[in-house]
């Protein structure tokens, strides 16, 4: 955010004239020189940026036939319905699977994580099943009762092969051939697979109350290897649980939440108006109600925390309880009062030492800000076909993992040089040009996402750039401010630098795209034990989100210059840049003050809402107790409030924020431009003009007595 005013510093005001005179500004270009004809956002320009206007029409118009060839090849069943080993979808009406909407896996022990059986393919079979098995029970245990009565293979043949019906063929054989999986273990569905039913007893991981079971080869087993081969089923199926919880709260509160919206909404709304007449105070009474608030929640976790210390057991570590679905054991610990403590501490001295350090600075923030308020991929991921690949039993197989087709598998003799392989579901892909390049259509796709959400954002900020610069150079306000200064702006940006806003998206779209592509990486090296790459990586991480805050900062910047005097990208964002370093000082810590007042707005308002919300949901206000729906976790809707609350006024506050932006540069170019003399006078208001004028005395005071103190 380019907002210096606030320094309005010494040194560089009581050098204007010296630089106006001697115009070379010897690393950052000189500054503009009076014009007599200007008088604010010219409205007598071109378009500009026209290659890359051209450019992006094409890419959008590219966009539309992307997303129509991925409507003809794509199909969202597949990304709906979980696929069997035969490429069928389970739960699909009018098919066979209709009334089978779970996947079961045969053997689920050759599933390593989640991830696998989520995202990618299990190497075992896969059937579609309607419910998930119930009991324990082995393939050889069915064989030995059912020479006694079929009803055990009446329910094992329910997950096996369709068409299966061969209870006597050996063992090994239905193990090599996969027609049977070799154990049923006690399972529920979750995200519309069969997992294993865990449940901890006693502090002891069980499956129906056991902890060790036999497979097929009479080879016992443990539930910590169904746990290990599905690493982190029990964390979802927690999270599952958790989940229904939350949406049975919301289903309770959601009127409750509404309204707690819509109160944020009314005091957003009349917080700006009141600094349209009480700037001054109203900012001075958030910080100081803010530094209250604060110091309150210190005095009131030291108290927690003393009371804490003297209880048995409430030393006991964060890291010892784990994780806990039910947020108040938390409250309970010593070390958790501590941690919000420190935390407070921190912050309340933060923000003391800023308003210590920078209280001046603070002052010129605020006339700033009360300047401002006078101005106030589902299609594109499924295309494809089915592809099947050789799922071998055996790990040297020649033909493990080459494509096949399933009708005429048997008729190979794939199966005879690798006993036991078979032709299931890998994937949905192709062989055209269309398949064959899929990966780099669906990065295309991102990409042009990415630069579409750019643009959008740069036309609102070009937008109200132009309406604010409208109001800062009408030399007689509000008579020479435009009748629809808000519309006239849009319309500019849309006529005349469609190519610029979308030039500056597109770099910002690339930095943002190289971004995502390292997320992706480290993901994938989380588990590799290369140092080297692994810091190489958080160097370049760590470079591209810096280089992303710097191109925002500028954009931002050159939008506003594009906005008040029409010129191409690349020409706006020089020019900002250079205005900005021969007041360096200035945006250096202005920017930063303002962006601390209009944070500090956030947070009051925000936290106002939340502490209301807080009395409420807790039972604490008598006059609504009774209206109060029962909840399982009061901190969801409470969570839900306070995060929209915060929305809602960032909202508000970034149309201050770009406002202080655009007053902030039109000040320097009023600076560059004007001396204050009756030929050049200056178009800022009679505010900022009497504050310029007394840091212009304080420096020439400052000089006289250095002045005499020499003679």
């Amino acid at each position: 955010m380019p907002s210096n005013l606030y320094t309005l510093d010494n040194s560089i005001v009581q050098s204007e004239m010296a630089r106006k005179s001697d115009v070379s500004s010897p690393y950052y270009g000189e500054p503009r020189k009076f014009d007599p004809t200007f008088r604010g956002p010219i409205s007598n320009r071109s378009c500009t940026d026209v290659f890359c206007c051209v450019i992006f029409i094409i890419v959008i118009l590219g966009y539309i036939a992307l997303g129509t060839v991925a409507w003809l090849h794509g199909d969202p069943r597949k990304v709906i319905y979980p696929t069997d080993s035969y490429g069928q979808f389970c739960g699909q009406k009018g098919t066979p699977n209709a009334k089978k909407s779970i996947l079961f896996y045969f053997n689920i022990l050759k599933c390593a994580n989640p991830a696998v059986l989520i995202n990618l393919q299990c190497p075992t079979t896969q059937m579609c099943v309607s419910k998930c098995p119930d009991r324990f029970a082995t393939y050889t245990d069915m064989q030995m009762q059912y020479q006694i009565t079929a009803a055990p293979w009446e329910y094992y043949r329910r997950f096996c092969k369709p068409g299966f019906n061969n209870p006597t063929k050996p063992v090994a054989q239905v193990l090599r051939d996969e027609d049977c999986p070799s154990m049923i273990v006690p399972s529920r569905p979750f995200l519309q697979r069969c997992f294993p039913d865990f449940i901890t007893l006693n502090g002891t991981l069980t499956v129906a109350k056991r902890t060790h079971f036999k497979d097929a080869l009479d080879k016992a087993r443990s539930v910590t290897e169904l746990r290990d081969a599905a690493n982190g089923i029990t964390g979802l199926v927690d999270a599952k649980e958790v989940g229904m919880k939350i949406v049975e709260d919301y289903a309770a509160s959601w009127n409750w939440i509404l309204i707690g919206l819509v109160i944020a909404l009314v005091v957003s709304l009349i917080f700006i108006l009141l600094l349209r007449f009480t700037a001054g105070l109203l900012l001075w009474f958030t910080i100081i109600a803010v530094i209250l608030v604060i110091a309150y929640g210190i005095w009131h976790c030291y108290l927690e925390f003393s009371l804490l210390r003297q209880q048995p057991g409430a030393d006991v570590t964060i890291v010892d309880i784990g994780f806990q679905t039910d947020v108040t054991v938390y409250l309970h610990l010593s070390q958790t009062w501590l941690i919000f403590l420190i935390a407070l501490c921190t912050i309340e001295a933060s923000i003391l030492i800023i308003l210590i350090f920078l209280r001046k600075r603070v002052r010129i923030a605020i006339a700033l800000l009360r300047e401002g308020s006078n101005v106030t991929h589902r299609f594109l991921a499924s295309s494809g076909d089915a592809i099947y690949k050789v799922m071998a039993a055996e790990p040297n197989c020649m033909y493990a993992n080459k494509t096949c087709d399933p009708e005429t598998f048997n008729k190979t003799n794939v199966s005879k040089t690798c006993p036991g392989a078979q032709c299931t579901f890998a994937f949905y892909g192709g062989e055209t040009p269309y398949h064959r390049y899929l990966f780099i259509l669906q990065l295309s796709n991102l990409l042009i996402f990415l630069w579409l959400v750019n643009f959008i954002i740069a036309l609102g900020q070009c937008t109200l750039a132009g309406a604010f610069a409208s109001y800062y150079w009408a030399r007689r306000k509000p008579q020479d401010i435009p009748t629809c200064p808000l519309f006239s702006s849009f319309s500019r940006a849309i006529r005349y630098h469609t190519g610029s806003l979308a030039f500056g998206a597109l770099i910002l779209a690339l930095v943002q795209m190289a971004r995502i592509i390292l997320e992706y990486l480290d993901s994938k090296l989380k588990g590799a034990s290369n140092v080297a790459a692994r810091f190489l990586l958080c160097c370049l991480k760590c470079c591209f989100w810096c280089l992303e805050r710097f191109i925002k900062f500028m954009n931002r910047n050159a939008y506003i210059m594009i906005a008040i005097y029409g010129k191409c990208f690349c020409t706006s964002a020089r020019d900002a840049f250079c205005l900005l370093m021969r007041n360096v000082v200035r945006v250096a810590v202005l920017d930063r003050v303002t962006d601390f007042l209009l944070f500090l707005g956030k947070v009051l308002i925000a936290g106002s809402v939340g502490v209301i919300a807080f009395f409420f949901f807790t039972h604490k206000i008598p006059i609504v107790q009774e209206d109060v729906p029962t909840l399982h976790y009061y901190w969801v809707p409470l969570l839900t409030v306070i995060f929209g609350s915060y929305l809602i006024a960032h909202g508000f506050f970034s149309v201050y924020a770009m406002c202080v932006d655009t007053l902030f540069l039109c000040f320097l170019l009023d600076q560059e431009y004007n001396d204050g003399s009756a030929a050049r006078p200056y178009h800022m208001t009679s505010t900022l003009r009497r504050m310029l004028r007394r840091r212009r005395t304080k420096r020439q005071k400052s000089r006289k007595r250095e002045k005499d103190s020499e003679e």
